[in-house]
């Protein structure tokens, strides 16, 4: 349990960290988006190190599937746009 609760957290915090360069450069926000963004990633990368496995290649194959359906989420959730014909079979 404690393993899916570190991997979404990671998922929220990456996704929400590159949301905010998206955000920044790509939807004209302040240059202050950075701020919260640089935290989100450094979030991100320090919660995969919780991962119990000897191996980092382990626990980021893991953290891929979490990820993909994370971002859909994210997608549906904070965009309001739902997932397409073509990013379902992205995510399989």
């Amino acid at each position: 349990m404690t393993t899916i609760l570190i991997y979404l957290g990671a998922a929220l915090a990456e996704i929400g960290g590159c949301f905010a360069f998206w955000a920044w450069l790509r939807l004209g926000k302040s240059v202050f988006w950075i701020i919260p963004g640089v935290l989100a990633l450094t979030l991100f990368a320090y919660l995969l190190t919780h991962i119990e496995t000897d191996f980092a290649g382990r626990a980021y194959a893991a953290y891929g599937g979490v990820y993909i359906a994370s971002s859909l989420l994210w997608l549906w959730g904070v965009e309001g746009v739902r997932a397409d014909r073509w990013d379902i079979p992205v995510a399989l």
